[in-house]
């Protein structure tokens, strides 16, 4: 039930989504006899639709979530193993290509495989499966992992998650699978803006991983200050920071994460699953 509802209400939480149906709603009330108040809905959209697009407000709403978790230092220690989010790839083009296609997420792949080689020792799990909910998608995995095994990585360090719709689902599936011992260090491979919801959930499953950001889509504070050349860029970048702050308070609210703002939490991240819950 939770999946369902989770994607009707994403799609309303995205601003580019929720202006248009503002819009839509003022077209419709302009030939009511609510015409006025249609078109001021008419025009609000206009109005919000430049602000999202065009303005600093997306990378504004993103950088503080890129900032929460510091890029990965490589003390040298062993590592257990690598979950990769899915996310990167393009699953139904994959399919209908026979081709491995990446989107612009595709650091969460190719910063993974590179991790993977640097530490032989470390099991590989990706987690993806076919989020879509109308349309069917492909199963995100089945891509991610002939990339990795194209990257060097031999098969028999991989291992598929292929069942998980969302990031709940991410940590739970991913945790039966790997069965972490106490003591063990898992990485975790997601975009930076993602890591503090994948965190906070992980947390509450009781699977104690590393941030391993990735990803990046802002230079940094300044950032904040920055327009957006052209409306898509900014609609875009606006729909992905407010997807990720609507998810913290909705996981949150709903006991699925840890935190309402997830962040560093040393005893927890290094491996101590005791301290993962809140």
């Amino acid at each position: 039930m939770f999946f369902p509802v989770s994607k009707l209400l994403g799609f309303f939480a995205l601003p580019s989504n929720a202006v248009m149906v503002l819009g839509l709603v003022g077209l419709v009330l302009m030939a009511t006899r609510w015409a006025r108040l249609g078109r001021g809905l008419v025009v609000a959209s206009l109005v919000l639709l430049a602000v999202f697009g065009w303005s600093p407000l997306g990378n504004a709403l993103l950088v503080p979530l890129e900032a929460r978790f510091a890029p990965f230092r490589d003390d040298g220690r062993p590592i257990a193993g690598i979950v990769i989010l899915g996310g990167a790839t393009t699953p139904d083009v994959a399919a209908a290509r026979d081709e491995v296609v990446l989107n612009e997420a595709a650091e969460r792949m190719t910063a993974a495989a590179a991790l993977a080689l640097r530490h032989p020792e470390a099991r590989v799990i990706h987690s993806g499966g076919d989020a879509s909910f109308v349309f069917g998608g492909g199963n995100e995995s089945d891509s991610a992992l002939r990339l990795l095994r194209d990257l060097g990585l031999p098969a028999e360090r991989l291992v598929p998650e292929d069942r998980s719709r969302n990031t709940v689902e991410n940590a739970a599936f991913t945790k039966a699978i790997a069965q972490p011992k106490p003591g063990e260090r898992w990485l975790l491979v997601t975009s930076a803006y993602h890591m503090p919801r994948s965190i906070g959930v992980f947390r509450q499953a009781g699977f104690a991983v590393e941030p391993y950001p990735v990803d990046w889509r802002t230079v940094g504070p300044s950032d904040a200050l920055r327009p957006f050349a052209t409306l898509g860029d900014g609609l875009r970048r606006t729909d992905t920071a407010m997807r990720e702050w609507v998810g913290l308070v909705v996981y949150w609210l709903t006991g699925r994460s840890s935190d309402l703002f997830p962040g560093p939490r040393p005893g927890c991240d290094l491996g101590r699953a005791d301290n993962c819950r809140p």
